[in-house]
Formats: C-alpha cells, structure tokens, sequence
C-alpha cells in the first residue's frame, strides 16, 4: 500500500523550501513560510507517522496523555524520559510569568480540561503578562465532546477548543494545535485540527501521529471505527537552520506504514496508559538531529 503520509510530508517539505517567503520571527533564528497547508490522511490505510525519519512514538504517547490528564507540569514529562518541552520550562523562562520551573501555565491540558477557569493574580500592562493561579472550575472540554460525540454523533459542533484569548499570552507556548472538529460518517470517526503555526521539520512530525492516536482512541472508547485526519496549517514554516536536514529527508525512500494497536478493553479516554499503545510494523529511517528554536 502507497506511503501517503510521508509522500504529503516531502511534497510540502518541498513546497515550503523552494517557495517559501523569508521571514523574521520571534526566535530570531528566520524562516521560509508558506501560509496555508492541508493533507489528509485515510487512518485505515496505515498509522501517519513518518518512516523517512525516526519520530520517537513514545514521546507522542506521553505528551498525549499528559494533555488528556489535564496536567501542566513539565515535569511529569520529564519523569518520563519526554524532552519536548523542556526549552519552555527552564528555571528562567517560567520566571517570566511568576511561575516555578517546569509550571507552564494554561497550555494544551489546562485548556482541555479547564477551559475558562477563573484566575487570581497580577497583570502587568507593560509587558502584557499575568502572573495568574487558575481555580479547578473551567470547562471539561474533551470530557464533553466525547459524550457528545456518543449520543449526538451527527452534530456538526462537536468541537475542541484550545486557544482562548484571554490567557495565551500567560501559557509558557501559545497553542500551535488550536482547533480541533470531530465528525462521525457512517460509523466511522474523522478528525480535523488545524496549527496557527508550524515547525516542519520538529513539530509536524509529532503533530499528526498525536491527532492520529487521538482519533483512535476516542473512536474506540466511542464504538467507532477510524475515518479520515485532515491537518491545515496557517503559518507553515521551516527554520533556516533546519532547511539541509530536510533535503536531507527528502532523499529517503518512504516505508510502508505501521499498524497502531490499543488495548481493546479499555472504555474511557481517561483510563488509557502507555502500555495500552502501542506500534506494530514500525520500520523507519535513522532520526534526523536538528535544534529547536525557542
């Protein structure tokens, strides 16, 4: 069976470095952007995560749990050997916003679990931080998108928020993963979610395979097979520093796909673990090293 997920991947790698506008960014590092990005992945044909390159599918397990648990601290992750946000966590940047290393404020899980709680705290106009403490009374998103995707599965607002406004400016990262929009088709689960912004050659690579195992999950805990992922992404970009190890991607001949595996007996979203997820026929190309920017 055709390779569509990497073959999409390379097409934009592509795509992005041969038209891609040079820009300055926040980083200081620069960019080629391209705005505007779809693919879209037939989860029956195969698990999307990259065979041109080693993606490290524990650390997406990980980090999706964690989001699904509601938790913020780093240091969950890093008990766990996961890496991905500690750039985000020092000592230093969480000072930025009042906070103790590895708290990273209102990013994905807060959002998830606790969208729109009330706060107390500080805000300073200056520099346009809130040094805020979030109450435990927000908006179990994914808890009320999964009952709701069981009992009302033609609903065209079956939807995950995880950008608000009002507290973006206070996470250790805004949301680049902010919508997310369910549909159930005949008996099958799809999922769309979109990127304000998107590192290609970094990010993307653990984006899809975590919207993936998502899709899958909630599938299952909802009696539902898989359908179709569809990613779109606004501000699709590749640092100048990572435009070699992408070419150097580009050269590599795409595997077949591998088979995702989870553990039937499992009911809920909430009570899925690591050892419940796992790869089958997962055969890739070496890992490409390269530095993230911050």
């Amino acid at each position: 069976m055709t390779n569509n997920a990497d073959k999409q991947y390379l097409d934009l790698a592509k795509r992005i470095i041969e038209t891609g506008n040079k820009k300055e960014d926040r980083t200081g590092v620069g960019t080629l952007s391209i705005f505007g990005a779809q693919m879209r992945f037939d989860l029956n044909e195969g698990f999307p995560i990259l065979t041109t390159k080693k993606v490290h599918f524990p650390s997406v397990v990980k980090e999706l749990l964690w989001f699904i648990s509601g938790d913020t601290n780093n240091k969950t992750l890093q008990d766990q050997g996961v890496r991905i946000w500690n750039e985000w966590a020092t000592k230093e940047q969480c000072a930025k916003f009042g906070r103790k290393e590895n708290d990273l404020g209102p990013v994905y899980g807060h959002q998830y679990r606790n969208f729109g709680a009330s706060r107390q705290g500080v805000y300073n106009p200056d520099t346009g931080i809130g040094m805020w403490q979030y109450n435990k009374d927000g908006f179990d998103q994914l808890k009320w998108v999964v009952n709701e995707i069981k009992t009302n599965p033609n609903s065209r607002r079956l939807i995950v928020s995880a950008w608000d406004p009002k507290t973006m400016s206070d996470a250790a990262l805004p949301c680049c993963h902010n919508y997310i929009q369910f549909g159930v088709v005949n008996g099958k689960l799809n999922c769309y979610y979109s990127m304000r912004s998107n590192d290609w050659l970094l990010g993307q690579p653990f984006n899809t395979p975590s919207y993936a195992l998502l899709t899958h999950m909630i599938a299952q805990v909802c009696g539902l097979g898989v359908g179709e992922l569809v990613y779109s992404g606004v501000d699709v970009h590749v640092y100048l520093n990572h435009v070699e190890a992408l070419k150097e991607q580009m050269t590599r001949e795409p595997r077949p796909l591998p088979k995702l595996k989870l553990n039937p007996d499992i009911k809920s979203l909430f009570d899925f673990k690591f050892e419940d997820i796992s790869l089958e026929g997962y055969d890739p190309h070496p890992a490409i090293k390269a530095v993230v920017a911050v």
